[in-house]
């Protein structure tokens, strides 16, 4: 190993390191599927750009389409169950604990090939393993046990220590998966393919709560922002001017709104997308055989029922479809 690749490791470590510190960071605040969705979905669009920019666009296609399947169930195994996995441990267990615990995940790769794979382990390989499971189990067991930190109790601190070693664990499999199932495929291509199914799993899962101007950008791309489309251009950029002047603004407009009676702050919310929700009700309501269907979709929307961080929008979606099926089903 020449210094430079010597660098390129330890670049790598601390990058990987690193992000232990920014998920329990960013947790508490986003929220586990969102976070770890918004990670996965950044990486995939990097990858694939990397990807389309040094591969022939068919070429890459055809790999990614031919091998859908087993990139798809590495991209869960390698990116979003893991992922998942640490970041709710972190909602216990310190970032240093939870990289300690990472640390596990060579000696888990080991383990399952020599179970799936049947790859050979000598005597001071086994001792090297035991070692190294008796180090990781040293270093966390303090914390995990005596100190479970920020008044977690030392039973969820255990939990959230065995979520992050099964996600350690998960790593180790998806290793030999990937040895078993997409040996051939150059590595450019399994990184963008598997971050990209990781990015399929995860949205649902929240993920959409992150895209706080999609109403924004439906206005501006519309046919109220101008008749001709390739003028409509100009509204997205007068939003986004606007956009920086209430960025400038911004912690004087909260505490400007923060003054406000709350009664009085909910009456503007509903007078102003009182229009949006007479036009859509209006149109729900014209077809007699999906009346009803239409009236639950939009109890259920306005109850503000929230299940698996998927807001109330989704489930009267599909309590609204449910309903049409059933409706239907009977009348047939």
């Amino acid at each position: 190993m020449n210094p430079i690749e010597l660098a390129q490791l330890v670049l790598l470590a601390a990058l990987w390191g690193g992000s232990f510190l920014f998920i329990r960071v960013g947790v508490t605040d986003f929220g586990v599927a969102p976070l770890m969705a918004l990670r996965v979905g950044i990486g995939a669009l990097f990858l694939l750009l990397v990807l389309f920019s040094r591969r022939p666009a068919r070429e890459a296609l055809g790999t990614l389409r031919e091998r859908a399947w087993p990139l798809f169930i590495v991209g869960i195994l390698n990116s979003a169950a893991p992922f998942c996995l640490f970041a709710w441990a972190e909602l216990t267990l310190s970032a240093g604990v939870t990289s300690v615990i990472n640390a596990t995940t060579p000696l888990w790769g080991a383990v399952v090939a020599y179970v799936w794979l049947k790859d050979r382990l000598s005597g001071l390989r086994v001792v090297g393993l035991a070692i190294g499971f008796a180090g990781v189990l040293a270093l966390v067991w303090d914390q995990v046990v005596t100190h479970a930190g920020d008044g977690a109790s030392s039973t969820s601190a255990a939990l959230a220590a065995f979520a992050a070693l099964v996600a350690a664990a998960l790593y180790g499999v998806a290793a030999s998966y990937t040895k078993r199932h997409l040996t051939g495929v150059d590595p450019l291509t399994v990184a963008a393919g598997t971050m990209t199914g990781a990015t399929l799993v995860l949205a649902p899962f929240g993920s959409h709560g992150v895209n706080l101007a999609a109403i924004s950008a439906a206005i501006c791309t519309g046919p109220h922002a101008h008749e001709d489309r390739t003028k409509r251009y100009m509204a997205a950029v007068w939003c986004g001017i606007f956009y920086l002047i209430a960025g400038t603004f911004g912690a004087t407009i909260a505490a400007l709104f923060a003054a406000f009676p709350q009664a009085l702050v909910v009456s503007i919310a509903a007078l102003a997308l009182f229009g949006s929700i007479m036009s859509g009700l209006t149109n729900a309501m014209q077809n007699p055989r999906e009346r009803e269907a239409a009236l639950i979709t939009f109890m259920v929307t306005a109850s503000g029922l929230t299940l698996l961080s998927i807001g109330a929008a989704f489930w009267g979606l599909v309590a609204g479809v449910m309903t049409q099926f059933v409706l239907n089903a009977r009348r047939a």
